[in-house]
């Protein structure tokens, strides 16, 4: 199972549209998933902790998680958002390798909604405040009533293979013995091999063909939807984009083999094991096995 899937929650979208079904559901059986800004305190047993709706500030805004055995779920939005990068927080990375695997779920969908919700406290359309609605699922500007949704960016990250040899890159700032699957942003208009094909050229220069799926895996840093790909290249001479890559190159199988094993002599440091990429080499090692 992928980091970031399997929350155990019902998401009760048909509770979220009827405000006094939610409403009924705010009692004192109602949980609420303590957070300090965005991170999640933890109970003695290491599992995220939970408190009652006593436990929120008078004017805090709840949102509706789901359901838990019948138990409402909330969380409230913090004062601020999170615009820092992923890898500046170690704790982040600390708290993905000792979660259970539906807490670590329940928790990336709980941080990506209410960082959303800090940082769009104003409409985009006049500029006007703007308040929660349907159990925090969508905001509402009370000025204009233009309605604001979650957003979640739709991101390729892509393996590339040429004669049984593997494209990774290594991003600008990044260790040096560090490689990873490349990836972007799927633009506007764009389809989802459109994206794959166009990314590989722009970093690499890299002709990709024959782009099929994988596996998605949610990324709550902020809110991404990771869509893993595998292409076949046409050519195997990079041309770097050094403006997104600090470096690109080939890996036998062999290779990408030692270093998932981490072998002392492999020639590159993996990527962790809750991020796609990780499954993503390890499906291809598999598929020439």
């Amino acid at each position: 199972m992928l980091a970031f899937t399997g929350s155990r929650l019902d998401r009760a979208d048909n509770i979220r549209a009827n405000p006094d079904e939610l409403a009924g559901l705010m009692n004192w059986k109602a949980r609420l998933l303590k957070l300090s800004g965005l991170m999640p305190e933890m109970d003695d047993a290491g599992s995220l902790a939970w408190g009652t709706l006593a436990d929120a500030a008078e004017d805090a805004e709840l949102v509706f998680l789901g359901l838990d055995e019948g138990k409402a779920c909330f969380a409230a939005v913090p004062p601020e958002g999170d615009s820092s990068p992923r890898m500046a927080n170690p704790q982040l990375w600390s708290l993905m390798a000792t979660l259970r695997a539906d807490d670590l779920a329940l928790y990336g969908g709980a941080r990506s909604i209410v960082d959303w919700h800090a940082r769009h406290r104003f409409c985009a359309a006049c500029g006007g405040a703007t308040k929660i609605a349907k159990g925090g699922w969508q905001r509402t500007c009370t000025s204009c009533s233009t309605e604001h949704f979650p957003r979640t960016d739709p991101v390729t990250i892509m393996l590339v293979e040429h004669e049984g040899r593997l494209l990774l890159g290594r991003g600008l700032g990044w260790p040096e013995r560090a490689y990873s699957a490349l990836a972007g942003f799927v633009e506007p208009g764009e389809s989802i091999e459109e994206a794959v094909a166009r990314e590989v050229l722009e970093e690499s220069g890299i002709v990709a063909k024959e782009v099929g799926y994988i596996a998605s895996q949610p990324w709550p840093f902020p809110s991404q939807l990771m869509m893993g790909c595998y292409a076949i290249a046409e050519n195997d001479e990079i041309t770097l984009d050094t403006t997104e890559l600090a470096d690109a190159r080939w890996f036998t199988r062999d290779e990408v083999a030692a270093s998932m094993n981490g072998d002392a002599d492999a020639p590159m440091n993996t990527p962790p094991k809750q991020a796609i990429a990780h499954h993503l080499l390890n499906w291809w090692l598999e598929k020439h096995a």
